[in-house]
């Protein structure tokens, strides 16, 4: 983990980092990870995710993404969506915890998460809300940092490689005198 480096990712023109985004999506969705897409998934449609979707969000500050950096290559990302009604703007949701297959197994979700609390503190935000495959490995890692399980919603969504259709977990976390 020494290696690693968590950073706010703040859109230069052509910085690359679009690409590499992409490109850890491309291979977590191929390799199971339920994110919201279902293969087949070919690269331009997680390029276009990151351009149309995430970055005009991130441009105007309602969503903060946060960058797993090994040297000079993203290989991790996770989501702090603020865009919320003006009764919840003390609240805030995590999405989109991602790591390459070929990173996975350093801590590097561990950190993302550890520094998504902490930007989530900064934005003033007390109640982090998020959802997660019911089954899936990153259940535990939100349980052993502190996340309530609210319950699981059966057939939530499609299974990215099948037809299956799989339950979602609904969590929390309150960020209070942390």
């Amino acid at each position: 983990m020494a290696d690693i480096r968590i950073e706010e990712w703040r859109p230069a023109a052509d910085d690359g980092v679009v690409e590499m985004l992409a490109d850890v999506l491309h291979a977590v969705v191929h390799d199971g990870a339920s994110v919201g897409f279902i293969l087949p998934f070919p690269i331009a449609e997680a390029r276009a995710y990151w351009r149309r979707r995430v970055l005009p969000d991130v441009q105007d500050r309602k969503r903060r993404l946060l960058l797993a950096w090994d040297g000079a290559e993203v290989v991790g990302t996770v989501h702090l969506n603020l865009d919320t009604m003006p009764n919840q703007a003390h609240r805030a949701e995590v999405s989109k915890l991602l790591v390459h297959p070929k990173a996975r197994r350093r801590g590097i979700a561990r950190a993302l998460m550890t520094e998504l609390e902490a930007l989530a503190r900064t934005e003033r935000r007390t109640l982090l809300t998020l959802d997660t495959r019911t089954g899936d490995s990153a259940e535990p890692l939100y349980l052993s940092m502190g996340y309530t399980l609210v319950g699981a919603i059966p057939r939530f969504a499609h299974a990215p490689d099948s037809p299956a259709l799989d339950a979602t977990s609904i969590m929390y976390k309150e960020l209070l005198d942390q």
